[in-house]
Formats: C-alpha cells, sequence, structure tokens
C-alpha cells in the first residue's frame, strides 16, 4: 500500500497565508491516513504546540519544522531530526526574527554556516531552479539535503517533473514529493483568497498571480497524490519522516542556578528564607498548625525538585519589596505556608482552611502557580530587573495569540471583497461589542446591507470562519519564561512590539500544554491605589501604615460591605457583585473568598449561586451524596464553586485519575475556543451512575463545568482576591478621603470614573476642592478640612490636555513666590500655550481671573516679555465679560474635566424630568416592590456579564444617587439604539426589591440625551 507523509505544511500560524488551524490539518492528515505531517510554519513554530497536543490522540507521528527564505539565497524547508537539530531550529528562527521588526525575520546563507547537524533541509525550487542553490544546499546539509517536487494539478505537471528530476540527477541531489500545503480541505481556498488579498492590501480581484492557480494546496488522499507522483517520490517523504525522532514530550525545563549560594543546596537555601520569613511573621512562636504546613509543603517541594522555582519568585518580590514595589502573589502555590513565610502573599495560613495542603499536586506532577501582581505604574521596574538579571538570551515573555474578532474581521474581509471604506465603516460599526463571535445577518441588515445579497452572504461565510484565526504575535500581560541555559534552545525568541521586550513564539496554554513553567510578573491598579492609600494615611495620620498593619476581620468593614457600599473596592464593585452583597452578606474572610468567586459564570451557569444563598440563609438544608463529598463541598455548603472542586468532584464521585482530571481542567481552560469537553460528559455521568450519585447530580456537575469553561474561578486565585478585596474596604470605611484620592491617582483602572468616584466621596461627606494652579500638584493631594477627614484638592492631571511636565514647572515656580495674576504665571511658569488653554478651559485660574471667561482673555492676551519690559508694568484694561451660567460651567467642566464639583447636571433638569413624569433615584430607593416606574439618568456604565441569559446591567446616575437597571435580552434587541447610543436614558419599567436590592427591570427605554444640549457625558461599558 502507497504510503506518504507530508512535509511542507503551513497552517494560519504563518499569518494571512495558511487557511487552517494546526489541529485541522493534523486530524485531516490522520483521517487520510498519512505516516506523518511536518508543520513548517515560515520562520515559526508558533503552532506547533497545539498540532503536538492534537497529534498524540490522533495516532499521527508530528514533525517540526519551518519554510524560511533566504535575503541571498534559496527558500528551504528545515526539519528538526532529533533534539539537537530542535534546538538549532529555534536558534535558527531567534537569529532571524531577533534581527528584523516585530511580524518579520531577516536571514541569509552565513545564518545557515553551521550546517545544523541535527537538521534535515528541503530546497523549494522556483520555477527556474538554480544549480547554484542546489550545490550551496549540498554542502551546508552533507547527506542531509532534498530537493522538493511540488505538483498541483496544472498543466504543465509533466513537465515540471520532469525538470527536476533532470536538475536532480544533475546536482546530486534526492528528490521527494511535498505538497505546498495551506489547507486542510479544499473548501477552505476562498478564505486562502481572502486572507492573501489581505496580507497584500488590495482586494481579491486585484491579487492576479498572487493567487493559487487552483484549490490543490491542501492536504490530499493518497490514492489522487499516487496519480500525480511517482512512487518512489512518495516513498522518499516516508523515509525522511522516518529520520525524524523528535518530540515535543522530551523538552525539559530547567530553572536558573544562581540564586543558590556557594556551598549550599536548593533545599536548604528554601528552608533557610522561610525560617527567616517565619521569625519576621511570627516573632511570639510559629502555631503549631503553621509549622505543620511548612514542613509538609517543604518536602514536597523537595520530592518534586521544585525548590528553584519558589526561590526564583521570592528573588523577583524580594526586588521589589527593597524597591517599595507593592505586590501581592496569587494562585495554588502562592496560597501556602512557605509563600506566606517567604512575603510572596499577605494571605495568612490562620484565616484559611483546606487550602493549602492541596498546593502542589504529587500525583499529577503538575507544576506550580504562582502568579505575582505588582502595581501597575511601576511593573516595568521589574520586567527590566529580570531582563538584566538573566539576560535576554535566558528570559522572555510568553506570547499572546491575537486572534480575529469579529470587528475586525468585517474590515479586512469587507475590503478583501471590494466593499468601499463607508461601506467597510458600517459593516463594523454595525457589530456591537455584545454580540458575541458570531456576525448576524440581522445585524447588516440594520446597517443597510442585504444579507441574501451574494456578495454580503460570502462575507458573512468567509468572517464566520475567519474569527479565531490568529493575527499576530504580542506579549502576554507578564508570563515570563526564565531558563538555565539559552531559552531559543526550548522555543524562539522574537522582539516585541514594545522597545525593551522580547517574547518566545507560544502562549500560557503552550506552556502548560508541555509542563514548562513561567512566573507571571502581572500589573495590577489596586496594588497602585492601595500603595497610593496608605502613603497619604501615613502622611496625614503621622504613622506608617503597611497592609499587614490593617486589622483583621473589622465588624465595621463587614457592615460597609454588606450594605454594597463598594464603590471603588477591588473586585466587589461591580453592578453583579453590589447586587450579591447584600444577600450574601460576608461576615468573615472566607465569606470575601466565596463572594470573589461566585459572581462568575461558572456558578451562575452552573446554577449554583441560588442553592448557596439559600443554604446559607437557612432556606434550605445543606445536604451531601456521600462522605467523600462532603470533604470537597463542605466549605461551601454542599455546593461546587471553585474550579478546584469541580476537578476534587471528578476524582471522588466518577472515578477519574488525577491525570484524568488535570485533562479535564485543561479542556476547561480551553473548550470556549476550541471545544473538546463533549467526551467529558458520558465518562462523567457515567462513572458518577456507576458510584450511586442520582443522574441529576451529575448533570448539575456537568453544567458546572461547562460554566467554569466560560470562566471558572479557583479558589487559590479568590483567597489572594480576598485579602485585597478586604485591604480596600478597610481603607473605603475608615479612610474614605485618602482611598478616594488614591484612586483618581491611579486612574484609569477599576469600574468607575474619575466622575463616579468624585460622587461617591461626596455622598459619604468628603469635600472635594477644584484644581487651583494656586494649591494643586499634578496628583490629587489631601489638605486640612476641620474635620477627622480631609478634604480632596483636586490634581493638575485631571485637566484634559495639561502635560506633567508643564504641571511641574507650574509647581516649582510656585513653591518661592504665588503666582499674583495670569502674567505672573505666564512670565514664570514655564507653560506653553496648550497648557495655558487647558488650565482656562478647566477653570483652574478662577483664583488668578475670576471666571472662564476672564481667564480665557488673560490666557490669550498674556505672553512672556522681555526682562526690559517686565519691570515696566505694562497693563491694559480688562474687558467686562458676562460671568458663565451655571448651566454653561457645568458643560465646560465635562468638557474640561470629565466631571462638575458643581451640581449634578440633572438638578438644572429636575423640573423639566418631574413635568415628564420621570422619578429620581432618591425615589426609586423608597419604591416598593411590583410598582410600574419611569424614571431617567446619565448613563455611567453598561455591563454585559458573560452569561447565557444576555442580560445587561445599565447604571444610571442623577443629582440624588445611582439607579440600576437590568435590560434583558429581547427588550436589548428592540431598543437597540436607544440603549447603546444614549448618554440620557429614559427608563420605563418594575422595581424588583431584594432586601437592600433595587433593580428596575426595563420594559420601555428612551433617548433623552438632547435635553443635556452640548454637555458630553461618557459611559465605561464592559463585557
Amino acid at each position: 500500500m502507497t504510503a506518504y507523509a507530508e512535509l511542507h505544511c503551513l497552517s494560519n500560524f504563518t499569518f494571512l497565508r495558511g487557511a487552517s488551524h494546526p489541529e485541522e490539518l493534523v486530524e485531516r492528515a490522520a483521517k487520510l491516513g498519512y505516516a506523518a505531517l511536518a508543520l513548517t510554519d515560515e520562520c515559526s513554530v508558533a503552532g506547533v504546540v497545539r498540532a503536538h497536543v492534537a497529534a498524540k490522540p490522533a495516532g499521527l507521528k508530528l514533525i517540526v519544522g519551518s519554510e524560511i527564505r533566504l535575503e541571498d539565497g534559496p527558500r528551504l524547508v528545515v526539519l528538526a531530526a532529533n533534539r539537537q537539530g530542535y534546538g538549532e531550529l529555534c536558534r535558527l528562527i531567534t537569529v532571524g526574527r531577533r534581527s528584523a521588526p516585530k511580524g518579520r525575520y531577516r536571514l541569509t546563507r552565513a545564518d545557515l554556516q553551521s550546517g545544523l547537524p541535527g537538521c534535515l533541509a528541503i530546497l523549494l525550487p522556483e520555477n527556474e531552479p538554480d544549480p547554484e542553490h542546489a550545490a550551496w544546499l549540498q554542502a551546508i546539509f552533507p547527506g542531509r539535503a532534498w530537493l522538493a517536487v511540488e505538483l498541483f494539478a496544472g498543466s504543465d505537471d509533466r513537465q515540471r517533473l520532469a525538470a527536476l528530476t533532470a536538475h536532480a540527477e544533475a546536482t546530486g541531489l534526492a528528490v521527494v514529493a511535498t505538497g505546498d500545503v495551506h489547507m486542510h480541505v479544499r473548501a477552505r481556498c476562498v478564505l486562502q483568497d481572502t486572507v492573501t488579498a489581505i496580507r497584500l492590501g488590495r482586494p481579491v480581484k486585484d491579487c492576479g498571480h498572487a493567487l493559487f492557480a487552483n484549490g490543490e494546496r491542501h492536504l490530499r488522499p493518497i490514492k489522487r497524490l499516487a496519480g500525480l507522483y511517482p512512487a518512489t517520490l512518495l516513498a522518499e517523504s516516508v523515509a525522511i519522516a522516518e529520520r525524524c525522532d523528535f518530540s515535543l514530550d522530551s523538552l525539559r525545563y530547567e530553572y536558573p542556578a544562581e540564586l543558590v549560594p556557594p556551598g549550599t543546596t536548593p533545599a536548604a537555601h528554601l528552608r533557610a528564607l522561610t525560617e527567616a520569613g517565619l521569625g519576621r511573621r511570627f516573632p511570639d512562636g510559629v502555631p503549631a498548625k503553621v509549622r505543620g504546613l511548612i514542613e509538609h509543603e517543604l518536602a514536597l517541594i523537595a520530592e518534586l525538585g521544585y525548590e528553584h522555582y519558589f526561590l526564583t519568585v521570592h528573588d523577583i518580590v524580594d526586588y521589589a519589596r527593597g524597591r517599595a514595589i507593592l505586590c501581592q502573589g496569587r494562585g495554588s502555590a502562592a496560597n501556602s505556608a512557605v509563600c506566606y513565610a517567604l512575603g510572596i502573599t499577605e494571605v495568612d495560613p490562620s484565616r484559611m482552611a483546606m487550602l493549602f495542603e492541596r498546593f502542589i499536586s504529587r500525583e499529577r506532577d503538575e507544576p506550580p502557580d504562582i502568579d505575582v501582581d505588582f502595581e501597575h505604574e511601576r511593573r516595568e521596574e521589574v520586567i527590566q530587573y529580570l531582563y538584566r538579571k538573566y539576560g535576554r538570551d535566558r528570559a522572555a515573555l510568553a506570547a499572546t495569540v491575537i486572534t480575529y474578532r469579529p470587528r475586525s474581521a468585517l474590515r479586512d474581509v469587507g475590503k478583501a471583497l471590494g466593499f468601499d471604506l463607508a461601506q467597510v465603516d458600517r459593516l463594523a460599526k454595525a457589530q456591537s461589542w455584545w454580540d458575541g463571535r458570531k456576525v448576524k445577518p440581522e445585524r447588516l441588515a440594520e446597517a443597510g446591507f442585504d444579507p441574501a445579497h451574494r456578495p454580503v452572504a460570502r462575507l458573512i461565510d468567509i468572517v464566520g470562519t475567519l474569527v479565531g484565526f490568529p493575527r499576530h504575535l504580542s506579549q502576554h500581560v507578564g508570563g515570563f519564561v526564565i531558563s538555565r541555559g539559552p531559552l531559543a534552545e526550548l522555543v524562539p525568541v522574537e522582539n516585541a512590539a514594545m522597545a525593551e521586550r522580547t517574547v518566545i513564539q507560544w502562549d500560557k496554554d503552550d506552556l502548560d500544554a508541555l509542563g514548562l513553567l513561567k512566573v507571571d510578573v502581572l500589573a495590577l491598579g489596586m496594588l497602585s491605589a492601595i500603595r497610593r492609600s496608605l502613603d497619604l494615611v501615613a502622611s496625614l495620620r503621622g504613622r506608617s501604615v503597611t497592609m499587614q498593619d490593617i486589622p483583621a476581620e473589622d465588624p465595621a468593614v463587614y457592615a460597609m460591605i454588606g450594605r454594597a457600599d463598594t464603590v471603588g473596592v477591588f473586585q466587589i464593585e461591580s453592578r453583579a457583585q453590589m447586587a450579591m452583597l447584600p444577600r450574601l452578606k460576608p461576615r468573615r474572610f472566607y465569606d470575601l473568598v466565596i463572594e470573589v468567586a461566585i459572581v462568575r459564570p461558572g456558578p451562575i451557569q452552573g446554577g449554583m449561586v441560588h442553592p448557596y444563598l439559600r443554604r446559607r440563609q437557612g432556606l434550605e438544608p445543606v445536604t451531601y451524596p456521600s462522605e467523600a463529598v462532603r470533604e470537597v463541598l463542605e466549605r461551601t455548603l454542599g455546593v461546587p464553586i471553585f474550579q478546584e472542586q469541580v476537578m476534587q468532584l471528578a476524582v471522588v464521585a466518577a472515578g477519574f485519575t488525577p491525570g484524568e482530571a488535570d485533562r479535564l481542567r485543561r479542556s476547561m481552560a480551553a473548550w470556549r475556543r476550541r471545544g473538546g469537553l463533549e467526551g467529558f460528559e458520558e465518562r462523567l455521568i457515567s462513572g458518577m451512575q456507576a458510584r450511586g450519585y442520582a443522574t441529576e447530580f451529575a448533570q448539575a456537575i456537568y453544567r458546572q463545568i461547562l460554566g467554569f469553561g466560560e470562566y471558572g474561578f479557583p479558589e487559590s486565585h479568590a483567597a489572594s482576591f480576598a485579602l485585597l478585596v478586604y485591604v480596600s474596604a478597610w481603607l473605603k470605611c475608615h479612610e474614605p478621603a485618602a482611598f478616594a484620592c488614591a484612586l483618581l491617582n491611579s486612574q484609569p483602572m477599576g469600574f468607575y470614573s474619575p466622575d463616579q468616584i468624585l460622587q461617591d466621596a461626596r455622598r459619604h461627606g468628603i469635600e472635594l476642592r477644584p484644581v487651583d494652579v494656586a494649591a494643586s500638584h499634578w496628583e490629587c493631594t489631601l489638605e486640612p478640612a476641620g474635620t477627622v477627614q480631609a478634604a480632596i484638592r483636586l490634581g493638575l492631571r485631571q485637566v484634559k490636555g495639561m502635560s506633567a511636565a508643564g504641571a511641574e514647572r507650574l509647581v516649582a515656580a510656585r513653591a518661592s513666590v504665588p503666582y499674583a495674576d495670569v502674567a505672573d504665571l505666564v512670565q514664570r511658569g514655564g507653560l506653553d500655550r496648550r497648557d495655558l488653554q487647558a488650565l482656562a478651559t478647566a477653570g483652574a485660574l478662577q483664583g488668578l481671573s475670576g471666571h472662564r471667561r476672564n481667564a480665557l482673555w488673560d490666557v490669550a492676551g498674556a505672553r512672556e516679555l522681555p526682562p526690559l519690559f517686565q519691570a515696566a508694568g505694562l497693563a491694559e484694561a480688562d474687558p467686562a465679560l458676562p460671568v458663565p451660567s451655571e448651566g454653561e460651567d457645568i458643560v465646560a467642566d465635562y468638557a474640561s474635566l470629565g466631571f462638575t464639583l458643581g451640581r449634578h447636571p440633572l438638578a438644572l433638569l429636575r423640573r423639566r424630568l418631574s413635568r415628564m413624569r420621570l422619578t429620581s433615584a432618591a425615589d426609586i430607593r423608597k419604591a416598593p416592590n411590583g410598582r410600574l416606574v419611569r424614571t431617567s439618568g446619565i448613563v455611567t456604565g453598561r455591563q454585559r456579564p458573560d452569561t447565557a441569559s444576555g442580560v445587561i446591567f445599565v447604571t444610571l446616575e442623577d443629582e440624588t444617587g445611582m439607579i440600576n437597571v437590568v435590560v434583558w435580552r429581547d427588550l436589548a434587541e428592540r431598543q437597540r439604539r436607544e440603549l447603546l447610543g444614549a448618554s440620557l436614558l429614559g427608563v420605563q419599567g418594575v422595581i424588583e426589591r431584594q432586601g437592600e436590592v433595587v433593580h428596575v427591570m426595563a420594559r420601555r427605554l428612551v433617548n433623552l440625551s438632547g435635553l443635556l444640549g452640548e454637555l458630553t457625558a461618557r459611559s465605561r461599558d464592559f463585557r
């Protein structure tokens, strides 16, 4: 029987050339009975891990290779024959990528001069094969070079075969059949033409010979290949494949070794650091429980050889703390007693139960998981420390694969199909942020396109396939891979778009699939806000304050949280979280852990939220189908809420092995993108039934797993986040002025805009003082107010168009002598015309000019005078400009600051709104359940949680507070324009009250934005 191995195959990781996913190519090759498949993306191995994962269950041999084009030579395919060859190939790709800007590469013959002894090479001849190319390749790859014959059912196939055979005989090269594969099936030909047009930047109809002549560049049946190629060329492909015995499974990661001092061992050094940390944490002696955890964890770390990993993370954290950069570890391994002793986390083991004993899995040999969050404005210092310490050849960021989304696909495909730019813009704008990953024909119809029209129908079809295709590699938010030896022998490294950054060609899922370790160095805005808050409190109270100094389990903090008074508080500030808080009523730290995790698509879609609440409130008995399940679910009242619980249930209730549970976890993380959970359904349900569990229980667990596939939260992460929830809530409760000031200075971050933060501060009795060139610094500051809480002086950073450098000069010149007037400010402040205009527009010159119009006049006429004229005291009479009205000032405030410290805009409209029978937020809060109401407010936020119901939460604001509106999917579809387009939204609906939580369930929406006149108000919209 004829056999064949495809040795030249591009996936869609050869961006805008390949038209199939690596997994599709593997599955098709296995189905066709190929002996092997070489994935040979151009100067890349970015897709090879996905192919590897797909090839193992398919039983297909996968060969790692790459297509490269030399600047001064031929195009060829390089295949890794063994582990040495794989390292050589990765180094070659790294050289090419590091020698060129992001997204490109540059290789010459000199880069192959070493000969790559562990690799094989296949020459890809041009239309007229060059004998010199063949001679050069034979010299570089002696006994390891071939000439590719690629036939595509063209009229010249016979002549092409003869010419290449003769060329091979003349040059001494062996010949082999290859397919130049770009797609797994012929049906992708239309998409392949489209991505070619996108790559070239012109419509398909203008691409001419840049398009393939037919659809033959797909994985073809062996029988068809046998009709095109001589049997010897097909047999040669199999012989080459047999010479390649490298598998990605053979890769082994080695930790950096320099963190262990000479004369000691990794275990001894980790022990010493841990004991020193315990002495600092527990100066009066280590509690027995903590000591037991420490000994257990250190023994397990030693058994699995993970000392270097913990030492690496400790070194990073130690560097940050030494420079007063606030950081916090999270993840399964981060929430261990060892990490608490090392200072990686502030989560005290004594505040948690049944969490730390599972921080590393002996059975699954699963790598540790530690993410470290740093202040978002100072994380770059930590990143550059890692590059300095380990060098560019041993440290790099993981990649993130940027994929096509509906809007970007509509734009690119629209241009490729010849739609004009105005049409392309309408196509893209027809797709909203909540529409998901599918292009809905009705959306295009609303934009004026006929979905039945052939070009539009083709567009929809192509876009549907292109969505999810990789577009380019970007850098991961902070996942670092650090190696003992050259990293480029493990995976290629390339330049990132950002200066001073390099990235590897694999993403976090690829690293996870191969069991390779990364350390996540992440940015978290709340840590910046907490650090600023602590600094402000220390300055205000005259004593140093740290996170460790904040008292635990403060009843006043939990009372505030239970009232959903959580604007600005980490993680529990969204409308969905605020709606949950008065129902869950957290009273202790572990309640916050649950709160963080329960308002997520996993528990919501799995139907676990309401049973948990009913059991917590005593409305439903807490039951367990078995003692084994009790051990897993007792801490969450018999309801699985955390990702770890789902995995444990698979083991104890369905009979999964630890390895199977680990595969389930990986599938849970990837199924939304690639599917793959369906195979676990029968195994889970039948396994539970066989062990005596009810079918309903088994199906409920499976629904929970599907929910976690959308977004599930691990208990380990929730515990770390819960600590930041508590710290930020304590600051809001006891130091609200400092907390609000810090939030303003840490923008952009979080759920709320500066306007909403200021409105909330005002509701809490904090005095707000305007931006003023006589008093403001760049950042917002605290000023004495004659009360326990200080006043907030708004900073110059709040002024749109104001430069930080200009603000620095302004403040420095003011330090010795206050400004007398605008002319003095112009003379001494060192501000350019743009800065002066911005300050005048924002009302920051009121103390010098009286009001905005005077300020604008003064700025327009002021100029820096030569020294000769400065003493002359030249002056001219100021015109009597009218004072702006209150409404004009408010409009100017929103335009220049994004908020106002004057009355709320709707206070000016209240009489008119009352005549329209529109109720205020204050009256909505008092309305009884079930009452039909009409209300209105400025839209401050729209949130569409990723749940099956398609509900949208809209937050409206008026002069009396906030109104929470729920818009169900049907109404959102009917009144899409009003929902998305209104700045001032009118709502008719019904009050739904659950205790202190009040929502308006919308029945009708009205766009009232015209009432705002020239006022511009922006909302924050989230998915």
